[in-house]
């Protein structure tokens, strides 16, 4: 099976090399960075890696696109005349009732899209911050459509379960991005926010601890992706900022009132729920 993976950056890259690790060795590149095709083949993420997606597309039974969310239409409607008859293709974006409405309308009735989320991200930028081990045990999302073939979704989820993801589950894009608002938007939001606040400043650091640390890591953002996601998956993360400014309020309210109870009460269903998840 010759698979390509379109983006060679750090999501992109952790699954060339998961892919070749599981021993999967027709696994082919593409990237815009000839020193990223360049380093991938030498360390043997990729058996070829090319810059332009034409040289390579029509001989893939697989395409896994590691784009920006922006790109993705894009690249099917310019390359569906090169898919081979019966080609699967997947995504890793964190968004996706936009992205297939986007998709659909020009794929090809020859191929078909499996659209899915790996559920381990990274702030980082580029080749040098792959790492497959970042799959293994973690969660990944299929979010099937009517035109999916039970086979080719089997497919894509045998590929995630052999690079390492524990489990695989399939839900409706609507219930995806309304809970990835929640789980991984609005938390990014929350550590933008508190990084960015009036507050910050060169004694900051001398008062943080491990909870400051570990909140404002993933303020550590590419701004150029993660504008995409939020604008793209809107409407869901507005609600789920509204839905947290009444929990805040809640609290703030107890605060103005001096109210103990209220706020102990606040604290022990927040405790609760914590031991319930994990």
């Amino acid at each position: 099976m010759n698979i390509a993976i379109i983006g060679l950056g750090v999501i992109g890259g952790s699954f060339a090399m998961g892919l070749q690790a599981a021993g999967y060795k027709n696994v082919f590149g593409v990237d815009i960075n000839l020193e990223t095709i360049e380093l991938a083949e030498k360390e043997g993420f990729i058996r070829k890696g090319v810059v332009d997606a034409k040289d390579i597309l029509s001989d893939m039974d697989v395409i896994l696109l590691s784009l920006y969310p922006s790109q993705i239409a894009p690249f099917v409607n310019q390359h569906k005349a090169l898919f081979k008859t019966g080609v699967v293709l997947t995504d890793v974006t964190g968004v996706k009732t936009e992205i297939i409405k986007q998709v659909t309308t020009v794929l090809p009735e020859t191929a078909d899209f499996i659209f899915a989320h790996p559920m381990r991200g990274s702030e980082k930028k580029g080749i040098i911050g792959a790492d497959h081990t970042r799959f293994v045990g973690a969660n990944a999302l299929i979010t099937p459509v009517p035109i999916n073939k039970e086979e080719n979704l089997q497919l894509i989820e045998q590929l995630y379960k052999e690079i390492g993801f524990e489990q695989v589950t399939r839900v409706s894009p609507e219930l995806h991005d309304e809970q990835i608002a929640y789980v991984s938007q609005l938390m990014h939001a929350l550590s933008v926010g508190v990084v960015n606040s009036s507050q910050a400043s060169d004694e900051t650091l001398t008062f943080a601890g491990n909870s400051f640390q570990e909140l404002t890591r993933i303020a550590d953002i590419n701004g150029e992706l993660w504008s995409e996601l939020f604008l793209n998956n809107r409407a869901a993360l507005l609600n789920s900022i509204e839905l947290f400014e009444v929990e805040l309020d809640a609290l703030k309210k107890s605060l103005i009132e001096n109210d103990e109870n209220t706020l102990k009460k606040i604290f022990s269903k927040a405790t609760t729920q914590r031991k319930h998840w994990y």
